[in-house]
Parts: C-alpha cells; structure tokens; sequence
C-alpha cells in the first residue's frame, strides 16, 4: 500500500506541472488508474528511491538557490529580496534625501545587502543537515504538500540555528563598511528628539532576519522550478521521482 501511494504521490507532482485546467480530464483519468498501474520495470518507485529523489532534489536546489545569493549583487539586483531601509525608518530616509544626504541613504542600503551575500554561503551546512534528518513522514508531507512545503520545513528546521550563524556574519561585514556605526548615529539621534516614534537602531537584527527571509525565497524560487520544470531534473533519479 505504501508503495503506491509513493508512486501516487509523484504522478501528483508530475501533473501540477502541465496547465492545471487544461489537463483536469487526464489528471483525472490518471488518478483513476493510479492503483493499479504498473510500471514497465515491474517494481515501481520504493521508498528508499522517492527519498533519495527528494533529498537530491533540495540538495540541488540549495546550492543552486545559495550560489545565487552569495554572488555580489545576488541580494542587491533582485528586486524580490533586495533589503531595503526598514519601513519604520521610512520618514528618516526621506528626511535625509530631501537634505542632500541621499548617497548616504543608498551607501547604507548597499551595505545592509553586502552583508546578506557574505553570509549567504553560511547556510549550506545548516541546509544540508535538515535534509539528511528527512524521515519518511516528512518526505511524504513534502511530496503531497503545497509548492513550497519543502521550503517551509527547511525553515521550520533551521531558521534559529541560521539566525545565529549569520549574525556574526553580517555584523562583519556591516562593521566593515562603517554602516553599523553610522546607522546607530542616525537612528539614536533621530529618536531622542521629542514626540517623535522610537525605532529600532539595531541593524544587525534588522539586516540578519531579512537576509533570512531572502535567503527563503529564493530556495522557494528553486523548488518550484523542481517541481514544475523537467529541464531542472538533472538527473535519472529525478526524472523518475518527480516526472512520473
């Protein structure tokens, strides 16, 4: 019974790739004969292979996700994770640019996404233990989750541990650059003057969980091409696992 509900399980995956609306008759019919089928090597897809697949798969997609990131202007020129000034810091930047002191703006923002790429490769190891860890319930969660359920176990089991080790990182660099020094001169500043609303100086913290939060999409972005694209299943086993 296991057996075929793994083979199920990446039929399932299969089909979400092709025009859901469009392919509705033969996802069905497909299902349909799901319990059955048969395949032409008489053995079907075991257990050890759906998860060696599966842990193929995240494995590439995070060297492919964190490779990106770590390259100078990985962070920076994506316009889906560059990090930006804090939204609360907003009416400080605005200030600031309406006085001629834009570059210093746009230095800081350089800066906080500098820090980001340095501590991207970081990740890795911390990826790369979550995924040995995989036991079979949650490699059939994943396989029978949503698109990007891989990547939220990812998180669920390494967000902590990435928050400590990229800290160190990031204060580094953004030591490197004066951009610590310069962002607690302007946000301590700003809040001691009366009647404004506090803001949190505390660039690190700021700069380590929206490197995280980044570092997230993009290995979402490298699940989804699994998932969806046969050219991103590199090899035999992939081909098996998720293209049915």
């Amino acid at each position: 019974m296991m057996k075929k509900q793994i083979y199920l399980a990446a039929i399932i995956i299969a089909g979400s790739s092709f025009n859901a609306e469009a392919q509705l008759p033969n996802l069905k019919k497909g299902l349909e004969k799901a319990a059955t089928l048969k395949p032409s090597t008489g053995t079907g897809l075991s257990e050890d292979e759906v998860g060696r697949g599966l842990k193929e798969a995240l494995n590439n997609g995070i060297e492919k996700g964190v490779s990106q990131l770590s390259k100078a202007d990985g962070y920076f020129k994506d316009p889906q994770i560059k990090i930006p000034m804090p939204a609360e810091a907003k009416k400080v930047e605005d200030k600031l640019r309406l006085i001629g002191q834009g570059q210093k703006v746009d230095e800081a923002i350089l800066s906080i996404n500098r820090a980001a790429e340095d501590a991207a490769t970081a990740s890795k190891d911390l990826f790369v233990t979550a995924i040995k860890n995989l036991t079979l319930s949650d490699v059939m969660n994943i396989l029978h989750g949503k698109e990007d359920a891989a990547t939220t176990y990812l998180s669920s089991n390494t967000r902590s541990a990435l928050v400590e080790k990229f800290k160190p990182i990031i204060k580094t660099s953004l030591d490197k650059v004066g951009a610590t020094k310069y962002w607690s001169i302007v946000f301590t500043t700003y809040n001691a003057i009366p009647m404004v609303q506090k803001i949190n100086p505390d660039l690190v913290e700021y700069a380590t969980n929206k490197a995280i939060d980044g570092l997230f999409i993009q290995i979402a972005k490298e699940e989804l091409s699994i998932r969806k694209n046969p050219a991103a299943r590199v090899s035999d086993l992939l081909k098996k696992v998720f293209g049915g």
